[in-house]
Formats: C-alpha cells, structure tokens, sequence
C-alpha cells in the first residue's frame, strides 16, 4: 500500500540568509528558521502525520524538533539525507565564486552534474543514498503519513531521481523550495508521484524568506 512522505527543507540559518552554499557545514537557524520549525510543527499536528524523519545535521534536526513534540513521536534520524557536499563551493556565494572562476560556475550552472563543483559529491552519487534513504523510508512506513525534513538540493536532486528526471537539471526543473515549505509524493514500492510542490506552512504573519542558490 503507498505511503505519503511530508518532504520539508529545513529552516532558514545564517548562511542561506546570506545565500551562501550550506552542504555539509553544521549552520545554525536564524530566528526567523525557529520560527517556520515553531509552524511547521503546528501545521504536521494539523496535517495528522504519523511519524518523523530527519537529516543528521542541526538545522534539519531542530527543524523537525517542534513537529516530533507535538506528535508525541522520536524523530528517525536517516544519514542519507544529509545535504550534499558543495566542496570548493561550500559557504560561499555564487558571487564569489565566479570572481574566482567563472568558467567553473557556469559550467555547473548548464549541468550540475557534468559541471560539480571541485571536491563536492556529484548529484548521482547523492540521488543514490537519497533515493535509498526515502523508498526505505516509506518501506518502514506504509500506508503512513511521514514528515521528512532535509535539504534544498538532496530533495530537489531526490526528486528528480524518482520522477525519471536527468539529476543534473536539478537546478532547472526544480528552481527553488522554501525553507519549512512541504513537497509531498505517493511512494507505491517503487512507483513515486509527485502530489504537490513546495506548499508553504507559514501561519498568517511575515513569510518565511528562502535562498536560490542551492
């Protein structure tokens, strides 16, 4: 039977309020992150999800944090969902990296696969234990609602995975999603359909602000 999976970047932190490249790099949430996880956690207990997975790294963990409490549930903390190593581009900007090398950003921009960064893991390599981490999530969960909190490039790179999309046009086919916004599929064994598109969580006040670059 299928099972719903809840796909929720992360909180915004610091760098990404700077739109700087946060992969692997343990970035703390800004006040502004606290509170989409704070909504985020009201909106799962509307939602009636069953149970919470999350990334390894702080910011996904804290995210998840308000939306385990008020499910009563212990987060399934999954390794294969960390964020993607960006390598020589980590916690830096797209600016200041092409102030440096131009070539190579452009390179990455017309295929992220063909063009990776230096020193970072390619797309096909984080689409395979991405892709690992969420059909698994799902066989432990059927027929369940399950809240998945990770990050802006392995869910967009997930999803192309899973939808038969090339994953080096990740940054094309799926531009952006917002911080605490949820994007929901159906995983039926391994038939995956895409529900819905960074939907937002928000409670009615400011909205919560986001990056493009990664």
């Amino acid at each position: 039977m299928p099972s719903r999976l809840l796909l929720v970047r992360h909180g915004q932190t610091t760098w990404h309020a700077e739109n700087r490249y946060a992969g692997i790099s343990d970035v703390p949430l800004t006040a502004e992150g606290l509170a989409q996880a704070d909504d985020l956690g009201v909106w799962a207990k509307e939602r009636g999800v069953d149970a919470v997975v999350c990334s390894p790294l702080s910011r996904a963990r804290r995210t998840a944090a308000p939306a385990a409490t008020a499910l009563g549930v212990e987060p399934d903390v999954v390794e294969g969902l960390r964020e993607v190593d960006f390598g020589w581009g980590e916690g830096r900007t797209i600016a200041e990296m092409a102030a440096e090398d131009a070539d190579a950003v452009r390179r990455f921009r017309e295929d992220a696969e063909a063009g990776a960064f230096p020193g970072s893991e390619p797309p096909s390599a984080a689409a395979r234990r991405a892709t690992a981490a969420l059909l698994g999530t799902a066989a432990r969960h059927p027929e369940r609602t399950v809240l998945v909190v990770a990050h802006n490039t392995l869910i967009r790179i997930a999803l192309c995975a899973l939808l038969g999309v090339p994953v080096g046009r990740y940054r094309t086919v799926f531009p952006r999603l917002e911080n605490a916004a949820v994007t929901e599929i159906e995983v039926r064994g391994d038939e995956v359909s895409l529900l819905s598109l960074n939907v937002p969580t928000r409670r009615a006040r400011t909205a919560g602000a986001g990056d493009s670059a990664t």
